[in-house]
Order: structure tokens, then C-alpha cells, then sequence
């Protein structure tokens, strides 16, 4: 199994994708909605835009079915790979 591509360490991705590629989220449409409708923080600050820019080290909290989820981003993925990866 080929290990996945990663984005230098301090290059910003979109928040949705990460989420999405991560396995968080089904669709990163599901991804983007949970961002707009301001349900997401990151670093402890609410975003509501699905294209803030996310880097290794931050820190994303959000509500996944009925418990809450606290991630740090260790790495930028630039393709969703299986879920063994994620």
C-alpha cells in the first residue's frame, strides 16, 4: 500500500477538505455544511467559512453524532485515501 501524499509541513489546506479526507465527514459537502453552519471551532475560535485554512498543530472541535470530537491536525493530506490511512 502506497503511504499517503502530504503537502510540505506548514502548507495551509481548506478546512472542509481536511475534515473530509480525514474521514470525519462522508461528503465534503456534508463537511462544509457543519463549517458554515458555525459548528466547528478551530484553535477555539469559531469559523464559519469552509475555506479557512487549516495547518498542522491546529486544533478542530466539532459535534460528530452525540460526542464531541477534539483532532489535531498532524499532517495535511492532498487526496482521501482508505480509511486505514485516515
Amino acid at each position: 500500500m502506497t503511504p499517503a501524499k502530504h503537502v510540505g509541513d506548514d502548507q495551509p489546506v481548506r478546512l472542509d477538505k481536511w475534515l473530509w479526507c480525514a474521514r470525519f465527514f462522508k461528503t465534503r459537502g456534508l463537511a462544509a455544511k457543519q463549517v458554515s453552519g458555525g459548528h466547528v471551532r478551530v484553535n477555539g475560535a469559531r469559523v464559519t467559512k469552509p475555506a479557512t485554512s487549516v495547518k498542522p498543530g491546529d486544533v478542530m472541535t466539532f459535534v460528530q453524532g452525540n460526542a464531541v470530537k477534539v483532532v489535531r491536525m498532524n499532517a495535511a493530506a492532498t487526496r482521501r485515501g482508505p480509511a486505514p490511512e485516515a
